[in-house]
């Protein structure tokens, strides 16, 4: 399998813009490794323009700004654990940017604090790397990539390794390390069994709107706490939800958001599972278009006051720009993106699914999804 990330040629450009390059993403999905192939295809973590701040030894040389001579690029990786990183980025990029390059990787928690103030305003550029998906892993994928995506998820070690035990084993201690070590350092929580329980919650209620008064009722708490946890847990690449696509002409739901998971493979339901690799796919071509393009994209879902709905609408600028629904196997058009098709402004509908079958009629193309990811040239 070919392992060089999407986002290595709209990083390298970044750098050669003269800008630092800052590669947030959830834990485990390859930040590390795509840093370190900037350095060179034999470079590891001993490169001395390799500074971890989880190093103490690396960490005093980054703090003393005691960097290798010659080495035009660094990788500073974690550096948002030190409380002045901002300044300390700052200065070594204002004094020598006109020789040496800057890549910054970190989680969750390099996204939540880079927005602590404008100190670097204008000096860097900020993408968000995402699991693999269908046309990374092959550019031109079949049905059984497809597949094997749907079994071990986008996460780089189980996606290659594809043990089902190894699998299990890392699901369970990725998430333990999640919620343990990035909670305790983003936020005041006390009650950390709560939000792991709330996790172990989540997989069952993936692609369904998320009712916040069940899960309080599950937890014993209030109903802002569940919000707040929840949202903790997006900040985390948990999770994410997606607000409804408010349509004119058609009686939308206005409120109620639907929840997906990072880790397509926890959700149990077949039919749950392709909808949220579906999303996860949407989310990743919207953040790609954001981060290379700058447009201001987001991913929505359509749902009416009578239940019906269409999975996903993508928009740009405000403007939808197509809608997806997700079906397993290959069925007639749904009645629901038929009426979201005539009584919409949305110019094109998807109906995706894990079949054969191509066809369209007016604005809907019914297709594989293999070769949705094709046509729309998704990343």
């Amino acid at each position: 399998m070919n392992v060089t990330r999407y986002l290595s040629p709209t990083v390298k450009q970044a750098l050669a813009a003269g800008k630092m390059a800052f590669v947030g993403g959830p834990r485990q999905v390859g930040k590390t490794t795509l840093a370190l192939s900037l350095l060179g295809p034999e470079a590891n973590e001993q490169h001395p323009a390799y500074f971890n701040w989880d190093d103490p030894r690396a960490a005093a040389r980054l703090r003393r700004v005691e960097l290798p001579a010659h080495e035009p690029l660094l990788v500073c990786d974690e550096v948002h654990k030190y409380a002045r990183w901002r300044n300390l980025l700052k200065g070594i990029y204002d004094t020598e940017k006109s020789f040496r390059r800057i890549v910054v990787t970190g989680s969750a928690r390099l996204d939540y604090y880079r927005k602590g103030g404008d100190s670097l305003a204008n000096r860097y550029r900020h993408f968000r790397l995402h699991p693999f998906s269908l046309r990374e892993v092959d550019p031109a994928p079949s049905a059984s990539h497809l597949e094997a995506l749907l079994q071990f998820g986008g996460f780089p070690e189980p996606l290659l390794r594809q043990d089902v035990t190894e699998h299990r084993i890392w699901q369970r201690d990725r998430l333990a390390r999640v919620v343990r070590e990035d909670l305790r350092d983003l936020e005041r929580v006390r009650e950390v069994s709560l939000v792991e329980q709330l996790v172990d919650l989540l997989p069952e209620r993936v692609g369904t709107p998320l009712s916040i008064a069940n899960l309080r009722q599950d937890l014993e708490v209030d109903h802002k706490t569940v919000d707040r946890w929840l949202t903790i847990l997006e900040n985390m690449y948990v999770c994410f939800r997606l607000p409804p696509f408010g349509s004119p002409r058609i009686r939308a739901v206005k409120k109620e958001k639907k929840l997906y998971l990072w880790d397509w493979s926890a959700v149990a339901d077949p039919g749950a599972r392709f909808e949220n690799l579906v999303a996860c796919q949407l989310l990743k071509y919207c953040h790609w278009v954001e981060d290379t393009e700058g447009f201001r994209m987001e991913l929505r879902y359509l749902r009416d006051t009578d239940r019906r709905e269409v999975d996903f609408v993508v928009l740009r600028g405000g403007r939808p720009q197509f809608a997806v629904e997700c079906k397993t196997g290959e069925r007639v058009i749904s009645p629901s993106v038929r009426y979201a098709a005539e009584r919409t402004p949305i110019p094109r509908f998807y109906q995706v699914h894990r079949g054969d079958r191509h066809y369209a009629s007016g604005k809907v193309t019914v297709l594989p999804f293999v070769e949705f990811c094709r046509e729309l040239e998704m990343p």
